[in-house]
């Protein structure tokens, strides 16, 4: 039986949690921590971080279920990466900066505060409703142990959810016929994703990539000549939106309406804090 919450509670919460979750791999500590495990490049370190819970995996293990990287990109790093570092130490090393990164940007007393005990509990609680079904980044972080510390077991969960949606959200991608190009380029013409000089640099793709996709973009009548989103593409990229909310709902309805929205005030007031404490760069988001 389906519990109502509050129209885009979910999507809110999600909003409010996921950055703490993605603010590790924009952190100098975790760079510092995996180039002491020997993983001093960026992107090796980013793809060693993000699916060492997959175990020692090739590289068509890692774009499958990243989507929108390059794969000839990935083919650089993976899987000679593990021969330099193994999941286990890469997985420790990441949990060491999260630690560090988190009592950083929150602050000691907010890291062992009784809230941030409540927001683990709550985070985690919502996590019992996810299933492994086609979700293999949810399913491989939630083999995991869970963290002792409540600021570490929150990021974890985070983590969980974070990870769930996002399977879903591929899933919907491909549904719709986006190609990882494509899907980067019209989340960003939409206002919510990187620039594109940001794309470039992580994902691997040139510039000649990315205006072929949004040639391909302008040819189905998705983006105008100008670079933003056709009403028509406007209203793919709500429909994703909306869809992924559905197939995120079971986490949110299992914690119920009241759960729900004391995660995300607390959540939504630790990602203020982190990003008034320069957690990410600030030309990280827009359109140009």
């Amino acid at each position: 039986m389906s519990i109502l919450l509050p129209a885009g509670a979910g999507r809110r919460c999600h909003n409010a949690l996921n950055p703490l979750h993605s603010v590790v791999y924009f952190s100098p500590e975790f760079t510092q921590e995996l180039a002491k495990v020997g993983l001093d490049d960026w992107s090796a370190a980013y793809f060693a971080g993000r699916a060492a819970a997959l175990g020692p995996v090739g590289a068509g293990t890692v774009a499958a279920t990243f989507y929108n990287f390059n794969p000839a990109q990935i083919r650089r790093f993976v899987p000679s990466l593990w021969r330099t570092a193994s999941p286990e130490t890469v997985l420790e090393a990441r949990l060491r900066s999260i630690d560090a990164a988190l009592r950083r940007l929150l602050g000691e007393e907010t890291t062992t505060s009784r809230e941030m005990a409540e927001a683990a509990e709550l985070a985690l609680r919502a996590t019992e409703a996810c299933l492994p079904h086609a979700r293999p980044l949810y399913a491989a972080h939630a083999d995991l142990p869970v963290p002792e510390q409540p600021h570490l077991a929150f990021w974890h969960a985070a983590t969980l959810l974070r990870e769930y949606r996002g399977d879903g959200h591929l899933a919907l991608l491909l549904a719709a016929g986006l190609d990882p190009v494509e899907a980067l380029v019209s989340h960003t013409a939409s206002g919510r994703g990187m620039r594109p000089a940001w794309v470039l640099r992580t994902r691997g793709w040139t510039e000649q990539d990315w205006t072929a996709a949004q040639q391909r973009l302008r040819e189905r009548g998705l983006l105008a000549d100008d670079g933003e989103l056709t009403e028509a593409g406007e209203a793919l990229r709500k429909e994703l939106e909306s869809e992924t909310d559905r197939v995120d709902r079971a986490p949110y309805e299992h914690l119920g309406a009241a759960g729900v929205e004391r995660l995300t005030e607390l959540a939504g007031g630790w990602t203020m804090t982190a990003v008034g404490a320069g957690a990410f760069p600030s030309d990280l988001f827009g359109k140009n």
